[in-house]
């Protein structure tokens, strides 16, 4: 690098700079002292294209400052330049960015512009935090926004997004990016922001993997983890708790083989009050409560008995002789008992094989009712819209199943004013699950099977791929069970859509004619034939394409979620067609294809 002074006619803007673009900079600060003592700190400029011009890569409000001196007094001063070897763009724009970023914080998005052209010059990550005197995170952080929809980057740019929406956007797909911007866009909707907007995410439940107990490297689910780094959850909550739970046991399973008198592993509605429990050392009988909350964290409180057991305890030893009765030992240990539960436990899940209509009844049970390695939920089948969520309520199929579900609730002797037969939590002797499996044990097939039909409608989850694979199988009409409501109007704003409806009601002549109209004149027309009205022949039994079995769409620009889910069944559908190689079963092989066929 070698100083001199430059005439202004020889220097350009150079890209490399990263305040480069078509606006003058405002230089209203600086212009002044050009004014009285010129520019005194030098520009940092590299050979030009053409010969004897430079680019400035650093110091572009020094160069317009200058220009607008010397327009004023006709006189152009050469400016001192600091001139840098000429082709090495990383080396530009690092002496660019260096300037700049030490004299004002460009903002985080024009950082990400200007990392990410070096890293495309082949500077790493951690070459650019050495240059910048920056940790290595906020590196990654920054370059990270590259994940972002263009959109996204100048909804952040301007402040019109706050940084943990950003922060939560880095793990979406491009997809769920796109979903997001049409409720933003959707007038009638609210976007989900900051933490709203990572449980929308990760479908409701947010469970980091700082709760984990057991090894991540092990676990073969889906962990989605924000481009900044430093942020990671469950994507799939079932086969977390699928591996917590089983990293649950093993502790409780630890515990007594340490010597622990008890091991209790509270539900996760229960929180441990410690009020409720006196701190008792281990060698006096003191348990073990393991306590296991929604979020995933599992906390473990050592050393503890319930306030009765305590009480019981004291009075046993007051009861004795000089200073006290020695406490009972157990005749079974902590070890034994593991052995026998694990024995059992093996005797009755082999026997139950034979005994199919009985673990049907457990597995209706434990769907009801839960346990630690079960946690079913009904879908909440509610919406923003108040509209819709009153439109579903109310409609003939809620109606009708409803009924169904008040007819099990009473096959379960279970109070007519719960709201869902799952999650059911009436007892007897203080054990859920007992208490509804002993209920269905008597009952017949038939009225099983009704109780289970109403629990696998409660948990059918919404927009789901499974209400597209059952609605196809069972053969659904929806024009038994839906008819267009105020609602399913005021959801409509499509134009397009809207005239396609109109040529499916009233034919394509109707539609032409109409192609230019407002929504609400489409609307009033496809109205006006499903009710009969003004004249217009009534057409019954009308649905939209969407909400037929299958669905399809009016457009080819897609964003039909039916559509997308239906695809994906279709795409199983083909997979299991698909004819499968034929093995050599080899004379083994076949023994064995003998014996399962007897």
């Amino acid at each position: 690098m070698k100083l001199d002074f430059l005439t202004l006619d020889k220097l350009t803007d150079s890209k490399a700079n990263m305040r480069s673009g078509r606006k003058e900079p405002d230089v209203a600060d600086i212009l002044p002292s050009v004014r009285a003592r010129g520019v005194l700190v030098p520009l940092i400029v590299r050979p030009g294209i053409d010969a004897d011009t430079f680019e400035v890569v650093a110091g572009r409000r020094r160069r317009r400052a200058a220009i607008l001196v010397a327009e004023e007094t006709g006189h152009a001063e050469p400016v001192p330049c600091a001139i840098i070897e000429p082709g090495d763009d990383a080396a530009a724009l690092e002496a660019s960015m260096l300037e700049n970023m030490a004299r004002l914080d460009p903002g985080e998005v024009k950082q990400w512009e200007s990392f990410t052209a070096l890293v495309k010059k082949g500077r790493s990550v951690e070459d650019i935090a050495a240059t910048f005197g920056l940790p290595e995170p906020m590196i990654k952080r920054v370059l990270a926004l590259g994940n972002l929809l263009p959109r996204i980057r100048d909804l952040y740019r301007r402040d019109e997004i706050d940084g943990a929406t950003v922060r939560h956007l880095t793990m979406a797909t491009k997809a769920k990016q796109q979903e997001w911007l049409a409720l933003r866009d959707d007038p009638d909707t609210r976007e989900p922001i900051g933490g709203y907007l990572k449980s929308w995410l990760l479908g409701g439940q947010t469970i980091a993997t700082t709760v984990a107990l057991f090894d991540l490297a092990d676990y073969p689910g889906l962990i989605v983890t924000t481009l900044f780094g430093d942020d990671a959850y469950f994507g799939d909550a079932q086969a977390f708790w699928t591996a917590q739970n089983a990293a649950i046991e093993a502790r409780r399973l630890a515990y007594l083989d340490a010597g622990w008198g008890d091991v209790t592993i509270l539900e996760e509605a229960d929180y441990f009050r410690s009020w409720e429990y006196e701190k008792t050392a281990k060698r006096k009988g003191g348990g073990v409560f393991i306590e296991v909350r929604a979020s995933g964290e599992v906390v473990f409180h050592e050393g503890y008995l319930s306030s009765k057991e305590a009480k019981k305890r004291e009075r046993a030893e007051a009861g004795g002789t000089g200073n006290g009765a020695k406490i009972a030992r157990p005749e079974v240990s902590s070890t034994m008992q593991t052995y026998v539960d694990l024995h059992r436990h093996a005797a009755v899940r082999a026997d139950l094989l034979h005994h199919p209509g009985i673990a049907l009844r457990m597995m209706v049970a434990h769907a009801i009712a839960g346990s630690h390695l079960w946690r079913v939920h009904a879908d909440p089948r509610t919406s923003r819209n108040d509209e819709v969520t009153e439109s579903a309520e109310s409609c003939h199929a809620e109606a009708s199943f409803d009924a169904e579900r008040r007819a099990v609730l009473a096959l379960l002797a279970m109070p007519d004013d719960e709201l869902s037969v799952t999650g059911f939590e009436y007892s007897i002797g203080g054990e859920t699950l007992p208490t509804v499996f002993l209920r269905l044990l008597p009952l017949p097939d038939e009225a099983v099977m009704r109780i289970m039909a109403v629990v696998m409608g409660e948990t059918l989850a919404a927009g789901s791929a499974a209400v597209e694979v059952l609605g196809e199988t069972i053969g659904i009409d929806m024009a038994n069970w839906w008819e267009a409501d105020a609602a399913f109007f005021d959801c409509l704003r499509d134009r397009e859509v809207l005239t396609r409806m109109v040529a499916e009601v009233a034919g394509e002549t109707v539609a032409k004619a109409n192609a230019g109209e407002k929504t609400k004149t489409l609307k009033g027309i496809v109205t006006a034939h499903l009710e009969g009205a003004d004249g217009r022949t009534k057409v019954e039994r009308w649905v939209p394409r969407w909400m037929r079995f299958a669905p399809s769409a009016y457009t080819e620009r897609g964003g039909v979620p039916t559509v997308k889910a239906y695809a994906k069944v279709e795409e199983a559908r083909a997979a299991l067609a698909a004819p499968e190689p034929e093995a050599d079963a080899g004379p083994e092989g076949e023994e064995e294809a003998q014996r399962l066929a007897a």
